[in-house]
């Protein structure tokens, strides 16, 4: 059976879904303002992998991850750029698909843009209201009255007096209490156009908070199965739901919370505000000179994959640190279970559930998706195809490494695709494809001359370039970027 770590009993839990055999999973996503970085990476691919997960354990899966295209940093950008929000947000929509497409994460079932589910924020606002954990203040703004709400902390653990520690409540501010949070914005006169909402409580718009109550309700029902979500969406973001949800309509909004850990640089956390981030398609881009209006662009599809295990091989719930040496050491394990699909050809398998990698790869993602566990199981099958030559070793490996999203590239054009993720990649030559081609015929008409020491001295130039020769029976000569 599987079980999920809970952050809100903060101990792992087996699944148990409302209706039988259906997971109802909804997940946090992107703000549209800017370019998804690596930190959003991680939680595009962990989220990736659960669903991906749930469905091979033979699950149906109803997964919704949201798109907030309304925000202060939104409105920011559009005045800055002289453009109107929605250029900005269809921008950064199609750039945020990009990415996705890169790394080979599934669409999710549905992708509701809060922009689309206002009406349905308001409704939840007034019955806030009826039940006076929502109060009108002088400035226009409706906020929500935290004290009112006993269980305000249990996810994050917070207490109110430890909240509170410190504060003090502005002359100006139109809160009872600095706890409270806006649930609606009143317009101000130099905000655009579109960014203003007429309601009951005057022209203005949503909080941030309030529009994935109103959506996850709206398109999955309540109580969800899963609710998940980036590390930093805990506190408030996510105390902040379950005061709006269970304040209006009491019960519970998800029987399991899932938080993946944080990708840091050095000691802090990789961020927008710290400036410590790089981008996704800075990292894997083809055309390393990718100008920043560009919204879709070509992957390094070696790269791209290098990614996406630089992450999966890792707990989704741990700390995963990025640096350069930890990208070519992912490039460079990657590698190596390549080159066991290319030394030996997998033959189209099945899973064999009953083989015994087969048997430890669904224990460890049993075990709340415990990734790890299940790429030590692809290298203990690789161990083994090497040794045994056997086609359906391979295609095992193959197999399992498909249900994470990896090895489903020909093994012969992953190993022949440039990476720059490798000892020396910026100080090798940059043969072409067609270069390397010319080079191993000419090699192979030495050879026939029997001028050895030419063919000798072709094989390294090519190795001084990062390209590996492996001469096969019947004159055929194999190559591969190292």
């Amino acid at each position: 059976m599987l079980h999920i770590y809970n952050t809100l009993s903060r101990a792992k839990e087996p699944l148990k879904t409302v209706e039988p055999g259906v997971v109802r999973m909804y997940v946090c996503g992107m703000t549209v303002y800017d370019f998804c970085h690596l930190g959003h990476a991680r939680m595009l691919v962990s989220f990736d992998v659960v669903q991906r997960w749930l469905r091979a354990s033979g699950y149906k899966v109803k997964y919704v991850r949201n798109i907030t295209d309304i925000d202060d940093k939104i409105i920011r950008r559009a005045v800055q750029n002289g453009q109107r929000m929605s250029e900005v947000t269809s921008f950064f929509i199609d750039a945020m698909h990009a990415d996705e497409r890169a790394l080979s994460v599934v669409p999710p079932d549905a992708e509701p843009r809060a922009t689309e589910h206002v009406g349905d924020m308001l409704g939840i606002i007034g019955k806030l209201e009826e039940n006076g954990l929502a109060y009108r203040s002088d400035d226009g703004d409706v906020n929500y009255a935290v004290r009112e709400f006993p269980g305000y902390g249990k996810l994050s653990g917070k207490s109110l007096d430890d909240l509170r520690a410190g504060e003090r409540v502005a002359v100006a501010s139109g809160k009872r209490d600095p706890l409270d949070f806006v649930l609606w914005k009143a317009a101000k006169s130099e905000e655009p156009e579109e960014s203003k909402w007429p309601s009951s409580y005057g022209v203005g718009r949503p909080g941030w908070h309030i529009e994935c109550s109103a959506m996850s309700r709206a398109l999955l029902g309540l109580p969800l199965d899963i609710h998940g979500g980036g590390p930093d969406l805990k506190f408030p973001h996510h105390e902040n739901e379950i005061a709006q949800t269970e304040g209006a309509f009491g019960g519970s909004l998800a029987s399991i919370w899932m938080h993946c850990g944080p990708l840091m640089v050095d000691s802090d956390k990789m961020s927008k505000s710290l400036g410590n981030f790089r981008t996704i398609r800075a990292t894997i881009s083809a055309d390393a000179g990718l100008p920043d209006d560009q919204a879709s662009y070509d992957a390094n599809p070696r790269e791209a994959e290098m990614l996406r295990f630089f992450i999966v091989r890792n707990h989704y719930r741990s700390q995963q640190n990025y640096a350069p040496d930890n990208l070519f050491d992912a490039q460079n394990a990657l590698d190596r279970l390549y080159q066991t699909l290319h030394n030996v050809p997998p033959e189209a398998v099945e899973i064999d559930w009953d083989h015994p990698s087969a048997q430890a790869f669904r224990a460890a993602m049993n075990d709340d998706f415990n990734t790890s566990g299940a790429v030590a199981a692809l290298f203990e099958l690789s161990s083994a195809a090497n040794r045994s030559g056997s086609a359906q070793t391979s295609g095992l490996m193959r197999a399992l490494g498909g249900v994470l999203g990896l090895l489903q590239s020909d093994p012969a054009t992953y190993l022949q695709s440039p990476t720059r993720y490798q000892p020396g990649a910026g100080t090798q030559t940059a043969f072409t494809t067609e270069q390397i081609e010319a080079l191993i015929n000419e090699r192979a008409l030495a050879k026939q001359a029997r001028n050895f020491s030419q063919a000798d001295q072709i094989r390294k130039t090519l190795q001084e370039g990062g390209i590996e020769l492996e001469d096969k029976a019947g004159g055929v000569t194999q190559w591969r970027r190292v």
